[in-house]
């Protein structure tokens, strides 16, 4: 489903981030088709009172997974999706320009669905063939002052488990 919200990487730009979020609209409702019509640009801003918080906010993220693992895409991943906003990790600001944005429906804190989980990690894997994914964090780890998601519901070890002797480096904090 092609997001509006996007635009060209800079030119050198090595894309070796995947950035997990979590998102639900209204929060904590979960199976409906705001986040994919946030996403296009097409939300009702006056479907509900949330709404309003958030109208007129352009967004994407370059794939979404919904709680039963089905997986959506945005972007186009060799794009410059606008999920990370302003943010700085493994030295350098600009998160959007040289990564990968995955959104999951959910809350931040609350638990993820295994059928997510097992998503996430094809999706990561195939990424990783792709581009020369070195990195897996957080918008809570990019962002830290402004973002709390995916949160303390996320199993990261589960994450960093399906990819032990990768080379992928995960968040300090998201060590056992």
């Amino acid at each position: 489903m092609p997001s509006p919200n996007h635009g060209c990487r800079p030119p050198g730009a090595t894309i070796d981030l995947v950035v997990v979020h979590s998102i639900s609209l209204p929060p904590g409702e979960y199976g409906g088709t705001a986040v994919q019509e946030l996403f296009t640009n097409r939300l009702d801003w006056d479907a509900h009172p949330y709404f309003q918080q958030i109208r007129g906010l352009e967004v994407s993220s370059h794939f979404f997974i919904t709680r039963d693992g089905q997986l959506w895409q945005f972007v186009d991943t060799g794009q410059r999706a606008w999920h990370a906003g302003r943010s700085h990790y493994r030295g350098r600001g600009g998160c959007n320009d040289d990564s990968i944005g995955v959104e999951l429906e959910g809350l931040e804190g609350q638990a993820f669905e295994e059928a997510q989980y097992r998503s996430l990690i094809r999706l990561c894997a195939a990424l990783s063939r792709r581009y020369p994914i070195a990195f897996i964090a957080g918008h809570e780890h990019i962002a830290p002052q402004r973002k709390h998601d995916p949160g303390a519901g996320f199993d990261w070890r589960q994450l960093r488990s399906a990819f032990a002797g990768s080379g992928i480096l995960f968040p300090p904090a998201a060590r056992p």
